[in-house]
Protein backbone atom coordinates (compact mmCIF):
# COMPACT_ATOMS: atom_id res chain seq x y z
CA UNK A 1 0.00 0.00 0.00
CA UNK A 2 1.16 3.66 -0.95
CA UNK A 3 1.46 5.92 1.75
CA UNK A 4 -1.13 8.02 0.27
CA UNK A 5 -3.75 5.22 -0.09
CA UNK A 6 -4.18 4.87 3.61
CA UNK A 7 -7.09 7.49 3.65
CA UNK A 8 -8.60 6.49 0.42
CA UNK A 9 -12.04 4.71 0.83
CA UNK A 10 -14.70 3.25 -1.44
CA UNK A 11 -18.25 2.90 -1.21
CA UNK A 12 -20.62 1.28 -3.29
CA UNK A 13 -24.56 1.16 -2.75
CA UNK A 14 -27.39 1.53 -5.27
CA UNK A 15 -29.47 4.13 -2.86
CA UNK A 16 -27.99 7.33 -4.28
CA UNK A 17 -29.42 9.19 -1.43
CA UNK A 18 -27.50 6.84 1.16
CA UNK A 19 -24.80 7.16 -1.00
CA UNK A 20 -24.16 10.81 -1.39
CA UNK A 21 -24.35 10.36 2.56
CA UNK A 22 -21.62 8.16 3.25
CA UNK A 23 -19.51 10.10 0.79
CA UNK A 24 -19.99 13.37 2.47
CA UNK A 25 -19.54 11.68 6.35
CA UNK A 26 -16.08 10.18 5.21
CA UNK A 27 -15.28 13.22 3.45
CA UNK A 28 -15.80 15.44 6.64
CA UNK A 29 -13.94 13.00 8.78
CA UNK A 30 -10.70 13.51 6.34
CA UNK A 31 -11.30 10.60 3.80
CA UNK A 32 -10.84 10.76 0.32
CA UNK A 33 -13.77 9.08 -1.09
CA UNK A 34 -15.12 7.37 -4.30
CA UNK A 35 -18.56 6.32 -5.09
CA UNK A 36 -19.90 3.18 -7.02
CA UNK A 37 -24.01 3.01 -7.62
CA UNK A 38 -23.68 -0.79 -8.93
CA UNK A 39 -20.76 -3.99 -8.36
CA UNK A 40 -19.30 -3.81 -11.32
CA UNK A 41 -18.73 -0.18 -11.44
CA UNK A 42 -17.30 -0.50 -7.62
CA UNK A 43 -15.00 -2.87 -8.99
CA UNK A 44 -13.71 -1.36 -11.88
CA UNK A 45 -13.00 1.74 -9.58
CA UNK A 46 -11.25 -0.79 -6.78
CA UNK A 47 -8.82 -2.07 -9.69
CA UNK A 48 -8.36 2.24 -10.59
CA UNK A 49 -7.64 3.07 -7.56
CA UNK A 50 -6.64 0.64 -4.83
CA UNK A 51 -8.20 2.10 -1.57
CA UNK A 52 -7.37 0.79 1.61
CA UNK A 53 -11.45 0.60 2.68
CA UNK A 54 -13.74 -0.80 0.17
CA UNK A 55 -17.56 -0.32 1.62
CA UNK A 56 -19.92 -2.75 -0.08
CA UNK A 57 -24.11 -2.50 -0.15
CA UNK A 58 -24.39 -6.71 -0.72
CA UNK A 59 -27.80 -6.17 -3.07
CA UNK A 60 -26.33 -3.92 -5.76
CA UNK A 61 -27.24 -4.33 -9.55
CA UNK A 62 -24.89 -5.50 -12.28
CA UNK A 63 -22.83 -7.48 -9.86
CA UNK A 64 -23.69 -8.10 -6.08
CA UNK A 65 -21.26 -7.12 -3.19
CA UNK A 66 -20.08 -10.24 -2.14
CA UNK A 67 -19.21 -11.08 -5.95
CA UNK A 68 -17.08 -8.00 -5.97
CA UNK A 69 -15.49 -8.80 -2.43
CA UNK A 70 -14.79 -12.14 -3.69
CA UNK A 71 -13.08 -10.19 -6.44
CA UNK A 72 -10.99 -8.03 -4.58
CA UNK A 73 -9.65 -10.30 -2.44
CA UNK A 74 -8.37 -12.86 -5.64
CA UNK A 75 -6.92 -9.79 -7.29
CA UNK A 76 -5.39 -7.94 -3.77
CA UNK A 77 -1.95 -7.75 -2.85
CA UNK A 78 -0.63 -7.29 0.85
CA UNK A 79 -1.64 -5.71 2.38
CA UNK A 80 -5.41 -6.37 1.00
CA UNK A 81 -8.21 -3.74 1.83
CA UNK A 82 -10.50 -3.48 4.45
CA UNK A 83 -13.73 -4.67 3.21
CA UNK A 84 -17.11 -3.86 4.70
CA UNK A 85 -20.67 -5.13 4.24
CA UNK A 86 -23.57 -2.67 4.86
CA UNK A 87 -26.61 -4.34 4.20
CA UNK A 88 -30.66 -5.08 4.34
CA UNK A 89 -29.49 -8.68 5.18
CA UNK A 90 -29.03 -8.96 8.51
CA UNK A 91 -29.80 -12.28 9.59
CA UNK A 92 -26.77 -14.65 10.92
CA UNK A 93 -26.45 -16.79 7.85
CA UNK A 94 -26.49 -13.61 6.41
CA UNK A 95 -23.53 -12.31 8.12
CA UNK A 96 -21.42 -15.70 7.74
CA UNK A 97 -22.29 -15.37 4.13
CA UNK A 98 -20.54 -12.25 3.62
CA UNK A 99 -17.60 -13.08 6.49
CA UNK A 100 -16.79 -16.20 3.45
CA UNK A 101 -16.73 -13.91 0.94
CA UNK A 102 -13.92 -11.84 1.99
CA UNK A 103 -15.89 -9.42 3.96
CA UNK A 104 -13.89 -7.95 7.39
CA UNK A 105 -16.81 -6.92 8.82
CA UNK A 106 -20.93 -7.06 7.64
CA UNK A 107 -23.12 -4.47 9.37
CA UNK A 108 -26.61 -4.00 9.14
CA UNK A 109 -28.34 -1.29 7.87
CA UNK A 110 -29.45 1.17 9.02
CA UNK A 111 -25.57 1.40 9.61
CA UNK A 112 -24.22 2.91 12.62
CA UNK A 113 -22.12 5.26 10.60
CA UNK A 114 -19.76 6.25 14.14
CA UNK A 115 -19.08 2.60 14.21
CA UNK A 116 -17.89 2.12 11.01
CA UNK A 117 -15.68 5.46 11.09
CA UNK A 118 -14.59 4.39 14.31
CA UNK A 119 -13.79 1.00 12.88
CA UNK A 120 -12.19 2.47 9.53
CA UNK A 121 -9.80 4.60 11.65
CA UNK A 122 -8.65 1.98 13.95
CA UNK A 123 -7.42 0.05 11.10
CA UNK A 124 -6.32 3.73 9.24
CA UNK A 125 -4.15 4.32 12.12
CA UNK A 126 -2.48 1.17 12.39
CA UNK A 127 -1.86 1.32 8.84
CA UNK A 128 -0.12 4.27 9.33
CA UNK A 129 2.20 2.59 11.55
CA UNK A 130 2.93 0.20 9.90
CA UNK A 131 3.98 2.34 6.76
CA UNK A 132 5.70 4.22 9.52
CA UNK A 133 7.61 1.35 10.17
CA UNK A 134 8.59 -0.06 6.65
CA UNK A 135 9.71 3.69 6.00
CA UNK A 136 12.40 3.78 9.64
CA UNK A 137 13.82 0.02 8.68
CA UNK A 138 14.37 1.22 4.48
CA UNK A 139 16.12 4.72 6.06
Amino acid sequence: MFPGQAHHLLVADYDPGLLAAYVHYFEIHGYEVRAAQDGVDALAEYCRWLPAFVILDIQMPRLDGRKVAREIRRRSCNPSPLLVAVSGLSSQVERELSLRSGFDHHFAKPAQLPVILAMVASHSRISDANIALVHSRCD
